[in-house]
């Protein structure tokens, strides 16, 4: 379910949050289009050279391993968490005795903390197709302002889930979103349909917003908050699309003329249709795609939506990946340079691969999740560095040395 110099960004090339039902798990827009294995290219080694590794707050870290572990302990010990056949961590069931063991790990205690996850836990150094390192990019939840009912600037719904949008399987083993017309399975309406009223009298509204732009991106992000004219915030995640494809606003607005090719950016594609609200709608709607959202429990606002892993997103410690490279949940070693606050600092922490990205592929880019609001927006718009991908997969069993410092360097 981003960002401002970034020309790989999802308005450009690709879906942005593109999370899709896997195994219960919630997601947006649609699947991946190629399957990708886990590089060829890995190489264990040992903790010893982890960059940074010794820096890290690893008992926060452990502490969202836990919270992920509550998630994985009521799943099938055989559900598939990646696309990695025969690899550690593909399954639930591999996770398990790490996660028993971590609940009895002392809190607040990093030494504990790193002991844990030397004792059951082998890093690997995975390389990219061009061996130039991984792309970090960024996302986020956005904040617009909404109210509860329509009326003075608050035209544009934010539709739920329609009852009668329905997956279904055809003859080729495919899965096809629509709806059925009498025995007769047809695609959902498209935004154009949708925009122009075709569920306005199905009592589907959740809220009305003032900035139809404002949704539009919400939807590319794939979860949002809204705050009403009382500064209460409503989050908002995502709940299904009409099934219709996903169209790059930027490869759009390119094609027509409206921005240069070298010069796609978040700020650049809003800018413009923020300038040209006459044309706004009409641009807005070459992406046919459309999305539904649901109302998240507001007893909190200091916990992200949840990602493809059913677990709250933690900002600076999950990250969306590629299923087929990297199972879900797997702990990934993060080193590159991040934009935070409007500077640029060295990050070398341990993240959660917890979400899914359509614009990721294979081990060439990860996106960090940075978070919710305005700065967290100016963040993830900022966020384009190359950096380097360690991956932690678990252990049958506890080693007798908990350092790993006896971890080889072999090609795995």
């Amino acid at each position: 379910m981003k960002p401002v110099p970034v020309v790989v960004s999802a308005l450009l090339l690709c879906a942005c949050h593109s999370l899709v039902p896997q195994m219960g798990l919630r997601t947006a827009h649609a699947a991946h289009h190629a399957h990708h294995r886990f590089p060829a290219k890995t190489k264990a080694i040992s903790f010893s050279k982890v960059p940074g590794w010794d820096a890290d707050a690893t008992a926060q870290a452990l502490s969202v391993f836990v919270e992920e572990c509550h998630k994985l302990g009521s799943l099938p010990a055989d559900s598939a968490l990646g696309d990695t056949a025969g690899r550690a961590g593909s399954h639930v069931g591999d996770w398990l005795a790490a996660c028993d063991a971590a609940r009895r790990v002392a809190p607040d205690n990093d030494a504990a903390a790193r002991d844990f996850f030397h004792a059951w836990f082998q890093p690997y150094r995975i390389g990219t197709p061009d061996r130039q390192g991984t792309l970090f990019t960024g996302y986020y939840e956005p904040e617009i302002r909404g109210s509860l009912k329509r009326g003075g600037i608050y035209q544009t719904p934010v539709y739920r889930r329609p009852t009668d949008l329905q997956r279904v399987r055809d003859a080729q083993g495919h899965m096809q979103t629509g709806r059925w017309e009498g025995r007769k399975f047809v695609p959902y309406a498209t935004r154009a349909q949708i925009d122009g009223g075709a569920l306005a009298h199905h009592k589907l509204e959740l809220l009305w917003v003032a900035d139809p732009v404002d949704l539009f991106f919400m939807q590319v992000q794939g979860a949002g908050r809204v705050r009403l004219p009382n500064e209460k915030v409503v989050r908002l995640s995502f709940d299904g699309h009409n099934g219709q494809p996903y169209v790059p606003l930027g490869q759009v607005m390119v094609r027509q003329g409206y921005l240069e090719a070298g010069h796609v950016s978040l700020t650049a594609i809003r800018g413009w249709l923020e300038t040209h609200p006459e044309q706004a709608r009409s641009v807005m709607e070459e992406n046919p795609n459309y999305v539904f959202f649901t109302e998240l429990p507001s007893d909190t606002t200091e916990v992200g939506t949840p990602g493809a892993l059913g677990v709250p997103l933690t900002p600076g410690r999950s990250l969306a990946v590629d299923r087929h490279a990297i199972p879900l949940g797997a702990p990934v070693w993060i080193d590159t340079a991040v934009n935070a606050s409007g500077h640029v600092e060295m990050w070398r922490r341990l993240g959660f691969a917890q979400d899914l990205s359509r614009d990721v592929k294979g081990t060439g880019s990860v996106d960090l999740y940075l978070g919710w609001g305005p700065e967290a927006a100016q963040d993830a718009a900022a966020q384009h560095s190359v950096g380097q991908l360690i991956v932690l997969l678990p252990r049958k069993a506890a080693k007798d040395a908990p350092d790993g410092r006896d971890a080889g360097d072999n090609a795995s």
